[in-house]
């Protein structure tokens, strides 16, 4: 089975550690054995981190693109719904569903836009959109490698601002640079071969320091302090 699933990851952080704004969204085609992607569209978003609810939308526009280059049999979208298929969701399903009355609030508003991406979607390429959310392990692996690319972005970030820029990584997770490459990996016990990747055409990573951290107010979380080399 052939799977396109997207999601966003990683967070520009303040001094306190408390996230400010979404860094990058990622959609990739994933085939068995489903350890990492054959195909991936990634985009910076910067997108204000207390509406995150929104970045789904985003998501779903980038695995119709990806559909338009790559065959898939199914899509996985970053929303915990018990995997049922987007274009079927109402809002009297919703009160059947353990959601915040927030959580509920956010996803009627987004709800139109995505029954129509997900109607789309069928009607074109015979795929179905499901709300599958974090038991899908494309979307974790969509997650890592939106988390990599996050990385390079907020590098250019750092190099342009000439400033010190702290990142929050996705949970459970370590980059690992490579050749021209910045790898994302799983710490999850039984995900320890599951990554993402991001390719460092620019070689940017060396024109910046990076140190790891442990983020003090979220357990489980890893930080980077990205600081451009001039400064140094």
């Amino acid at each position: 089975m052939k799977v396109i699933a997207a999601d966003s990851s990683a967070a520009i952080l303040d001094q306190k550690f408390e996230p400010q704004s979404i860094v990058a969204a990622a959609a990739v085609l994933v085939n068995s054995p489903y350890r990492e992607f054959s195909a991936c569209l990634a985009e910076p978003i910067f997108a204000d981190a207390t509406k995150g609810y929104e970045v789904i939308v985003h998501e779903a526009e980038l695995c119709r693109q990806l559909l338009g280059k790559v065959k898939a049999d199914v899509v996985h979208l970053d929303m915990s719904l018990g995997a049922r298929p987007l274009e079927q969701l109402s809002p009297i399903q919703f009160s059947n569903i353990r959601v915040s009355s927030k959580g509920r609030r956010h996803l009627l508003k987004i709800l139109p836009r995505l029954r129509k991406i997900a109607g789309e979607v069928r009607q074109r390429y015979g795929v179905e959109v499901l709300a599958i959310g974090k038991e899908s392990v494309p979307v974790r692996i969509a997650e890592l490698t939106a988390g990599a690319h996050a990385i390079l972005y907020t590098c250019d970030k750092a190099l342009k601002e000439n400033q010190t820029v702290l990142l929050g990584l996705p949970l459970k997770c370590q980059p690992r640079p490579a050749e021209k490459r910045i790898y994302l990996h799983s710490l999850i016990a039984a995900e320890h071969d599951i990554r993402g990747y991001a390719e460092d055409k620019k070689e940017i990573l060396k024109k910046v320091n990076i140190t790891e951290m442990l983020n003090p107010v979220a357990r489980g979380f890893r930080a980077l302090k990205i600081t451009p080399r001039s400064r140094n």
